[in-house]
């Protein structure tokens, strides 16, 4: 008993002497409170040489630089006061913005739930009841899913939460049924001629014989018509373009056909992706590090596909370069091109927690409406992993 009492009071007091050999270090005056700024540079930049960039990785671990006295830790407080979004630019169809302070894992989480997890509207099932195009059904049946809806997802259910019931809370029905007349020239079908069905499906099943004197049963449920809805009095539903060729109908030819719309997500299928496209890049950094004036200074600026340095005037008939537009630089390296002479006069750098996001949006939710949503999904995957944890 005794020897194991001591021992434990021995690890007790050692701790207890590492702790306060610890807290001594960090009291001294010669001990930095901050890294120095070449290690600073190296945690914040990704440097941009000739041949390749370097320090690329970022540091994740909380002790990294810890005989320094820097807490290289997350903490919550430190994020709310460091992060921030810029919206740079915002259209119908795209938005620019700046998320500053964040991981690249994190704005890769964004990117990743905006092309796969955001729900869309997009046909799933397509009802042919003749088609004596040059298309075929599996073709045509393609090129409609592909097409943007211009309707609220969040406004609808998914289909397997009704089982087999396709009612106006989970499915939109666009009918479509063109013919050229014969004697008349070739016509162009475009999406301009799918029109909504707001009571449902108008084709009878071919598998259910009607009674007598009762309506035949159609592939939709529908209790009620979708526009005497509430929610659709204010969002109607449509395609969001009207100029997407569908096939091409010669004398004689003809197409009728149903569509039906469900909600997705794009992991099922690229159809119910609500972004063309989505990405990111780090913010540019362009640096001159030393004065880069008269021929060379003309030189530098020729330089520049982009344009990113302009020429002043600094007196006495001398002209210096200056890093005019940064944000521009697509780190295309010819600026550094030429020789060591170039790179020891500009750096070009990417700032690791500065991001340049952009969102193109298909039509079915503005931009700005799709990162909300993309938010809100994080969210709850977050609180799904705590809740699992916990």
């Amino acid at each position: 008993m005794s020897s194991s009492s001591s021992s434990s009071e021995d690890e007790s007091m050692s701790e207890q002497s590492n702790e306060l050999g610890l807290d001594f270090i960090l009291s001294l005056d010669n001990i930095p409170s901050k890294l120095p700024p070449h290690l600073e540079l190296f945690k914040t930049r990704v440097l941009c040489n000739n041949d390749a960039p370097v320090h690329t990785d970022t540091v994740q671990y909380s002790g990294a630089y810890a005989i320094m006295g820097v807490d290289n830790s997350v903490r919550l407080d430190s994020f709310c006061e460091n992060f921030k979004v810029e919206v740079k630019r915002l259209t119908d169809s795209d938005i620019e913005f700046d998320m500053i302070g964040i991981d690249p894992a994190i704005a890769n989480a964004f990117r990743r739930i905006l092309i796969a997890e955001v729900p869309t509207m997009a046909i799933e099932r397509v009802y042919i009841a003749n088609n004596t195009s040059v298309v075929q059904d599996e073709v045509l049946s393609h090129r409609l899913g592909l097409i943007p809806i211009r309707a609220d997802p969040r406004l609808f259910e998914y289909p397997e939460n009704a089982g087999d019931d396709k009612n106006e809370k989970n499915t939109i029905v666009f009918k479509l049924h063109v013919r050229c007349q014969v004697g008349q020239p070739r016509i162009t079908v475009k999406s301009d001629k799918l029109k909504w069905l707001p009571n449902g499906s108008e084709l009878p099943c071919e598998d259910v014989k009607p009674n007598a004197g009762s309506k035949p049963k159609t592939f939709t449920s529908f209790t009620c018509s979708q526009d005497s809805l509430p929610e659709f009095s204010n969002n109607s539903i449509g395609l969001t373009y009207s100029d997407i060729i569908l096939a091409k109908l010669g004398p004689g030819q003809e197409i009728e056909l149903e569509a039906h719309a469900v909600k997705g997500t794009g992991k099922t299928h690229a159809k119910w992706s609500p972004v063309a496209t989505t990405w990111y890049r780090m913010l540019p950094e362009v640096v001159l590090l030393k004065d880069v004036e008269d021929e060379l200074a003309e030189e530098l600026k020729n330089k520049c596909p982009v344009n990113v340095f302009d020429i002043e005037d600094i007196g006495k008939g001398k002209r210096r370069a200056k890093v005019a537009r940064p944000r521009d630089c697509t780190l295309c390296r010819e600026c550094i091109r030429g020789g060591k002479e170039w790179e020891d006069r500009v750096s070009l750098r990417r700032v690791k927690n500065h991001f340049i996001f952009t969102i193109e949006s298909t039509g079915a939710l503005p931009p700005e409406v799709l990162f909300t949503e993309a938010v809100k999904i994080l969210e709850d995957k977050c609180e799904r992993v705590i809740t699992e944890l916990s």
